[in-house]
This record gives structure tokens, sequence and C-alpha cells, in this order.
């Protein structure tokens, strides 16, 4: 039997499929493992490439296989999807995963840590909270605006709410009850959304890039924090625009025959990363842009002919590039061109 040169596993909660080949492409094996087997399995084999879809599981799976000496690597399933051979099945999945793995310029998703995926448990909760909190103001909101009580958006409002829903003597008992509801809901959410916020503004005093990612305005210690968690080593790309388009605030490209023809921005890339530069954008448009911005800047020439959101969008690809910048020479914010001072 050939030597085993790479293992290429569609992973599951219960049932894994493995397929084995040969350098040179040849199928060794294919076989279906349960969880236990599938450890032993590959404790057993000697060291080889073991390639899997980048998914939620496949982080665990990497540091356990590194342990015995295989070399993990974690391919995008938006680049091993063209590898599946007509019928899709869990043994076409695993072939086309080693296949695409085999490939000289495939890119790989390094293999996260244990502290890297508690860290964004952290946020996901946070994100999470947050999301619970807006359903609940919004449908408090939608309720109210039945009896006549219609109120700007936003948690902002929450205090006018609460005083509509203790004046109003129009308003049912009952409706007057659910609110209250709404309202202690709402108030407990707040609450452990601050004690989150404190403990990424903690983490981030504590780390390094994010204390140096804080110097440009429009990152906060959320943002800065989620950087230093998400994003990979710097070193991994080779110019600033490819970190932009990794986060997919580049346009998408649908070009031929030499023409370039450029559209939305993609969105192909770590989404948590891009909103919250694009929420720092908007806020660095809202406050610095504000009659107009600073004259001669980047900022004030873009709002004279540009909405405002497609310019936090274009500040937030700046602010991209900018942290690429700063991450590979070690160095503080700095903005010789004006585009966000």
């Amino acid at each position: 039997m050939d030597e085993i040169s790479i293992i290429g596993v569609d992973l599951a909660k219960q049932v894994f499929q493995v397929h084995g080949a040969a350098a040179d492409g040849q199928v060794l094996f294919r076989k279906k493992l349960s969880r236990p087997q599938f450890a032993k399995f590959m404790a057993a084999v000697p060291p080889c490439v073991v390639a899997m879809e980048a998914c939620g599981t496949a982080h665990y799976w990497g540091r356990e296989l590194a342990r015995h000496g295989h070399a993990v690597r974690l391919i995008p399933p938006v680049y091993v999807k063209p590898f599946v051979k007509r019928q899709k099945n869990d043994s076409a999945d695993a072939e086309a995963v080693a296949e695409a793995a085999m490939r000289p310029t495939m890119r790989s998703v390094a293999v996260k840590t244990a502290g890297q995926q508690a860290q964004a448990m952290l946020f996901r909760t946070r994100d999470l909270l947050v999301g619970q909190r807006t359903q609940l103001v919004n449908a408090l909101r939608g309720h109210l605006a039945e009896h006549g009580i219609v109120l700007a958006k936003g948690i902002g409002n929450i205090d006018r709410l609460a005083t509509h829903l203790e004046e109003n003597a129009d308003l049912p008992d009952l409706v007057r009850d659910m609110g209250r509801l709404y309202l202690d809901r709402i108030a407990g959410l707040s609450d452990e959304i601050d004690k989150l916020d404190g403990r990424i503004a903690a983490a981030a005093k504590e780390n390094d890039v994010a204390r140096t990612l804080q110097t440009m305005p429009g990152i906060g210690p959320v943002c800065a924090m989620a950087i230093a968690i998400f994003a990979p080593e710097m070193r991994e790309f080779r110019r600033a625009r490819d970190f932009s388009a990794w986060l997919g605030l580049v346009p998408r490209q649908h070009s031929s025959g030499g023409k370039q023809t450029l559209g939305r921005t993609s969105k192909m890339g770590q989404r948590d990363i891009r909103r919250l530069l694009i929420v720092g954008a908007m806020s660095v448009v809202h406050w610095r842009g504000r009659d107009g911005g600073k004259p001669g800047s980047w900022l004030s020439r873009m709002l004279a002919r540009k909405p405002r959101m497609l310019v936090a969008i274009a500040l937030a690809n700046k602010m991209a590039r900018m942290v690429w910048a700063m991450l590979s020479r070690n160095e503080d914010y700095r903005d010789p061109t004006g585009a966000v001072s």
C-alpha cells in the first residue's frame, strides 16, 4: 500500500467520512467512522496532511489532530464546492476536500486556539443579547403604536417609552402589565450587555494589539478586540488590499476581456470585523463630517459628492488598510492623507 499523503475529512456530529490519498492523488481508502472510531483511527495513522472544511468544530479537531503530528489544513467551504463530482454525499465531500487541499495555490484558515474560541464566544454572546434587546424594544414600540404611542427607534428612547406606558391613562391595564414585562427583560439584558462590555474593555487594556488599534479614530475596545481575536497574523497578507479583501470591503469584480467591471462590496470574509469597522467609520463620518468635514481633507471631498453611507464604507476600507499597516509595522496610528482625521 502506498504511503498516505493526505486525508480528506468530511466532519459531522457523529459520523465522519475520511478519504485517504497518495501523493499522486491515487485513492487509498474510503471509510465511514463514528466519533470514537475517528479519534482512534487518526491517532494510529502516520503523520500526514489532514484537510477539513473550515467550520465550527474543525478548529477543535485541528488541535486534536495536531497533537498526533498531523499537518492540519482548514479549507473554506466555498473553495471546496467546485471539486465535488456530480452527486453530493459524504464520500464525495471528503474526496473533494482532499483534492482541494492538494492544489498548491489553495488558501487555508489558521486553526484557532481554545482561548481564541472562548473570546469569540464572548463576542457572539454579546451580539446575541444585543439582538434580543433590539427585538424586545421593537416589539414594545410596535405594540404601543397600536394604541397611538409612536416614538423614535433606538435603545436611547426606552425611558420615553416607559414614561408613556405609565402616564398614558387611555392604555388598558393588560397593555401596561405586558409593557412592564418587556421593560424588565430589556433592563436585564442591558445589565448583562454592560457586564460583557466591561470584560471586553478589560481584555483590550491587556492586549498589545488592541491598545495599538485604539489609537485610530473609529476603533474602540470592541472593534480592537475583534480584530485581535478573529484576524490572522498580518504577515499572511502580502499587502493592505489583501486584508481589506479578506474582510469583504473591496468591490466585487465581474471583469472580462481586459475591461474592468466593479460592483458593490463583495462581503466575502469576516463579517464581525467588517461590521464593526463600518460602524466605527460611520461614527467618524457623523462627528468629523459635520458641516462638510475639515476643508481640503479626503472626508470633506467625499462628503461633497457621495452619500454618507457610501463614504462610511469607503472609509472602513481605508481603515482596514491602515490596520494592516499598523500591525505589520508595529506602529501607532498616523494619517498623513487626512482620511480619518
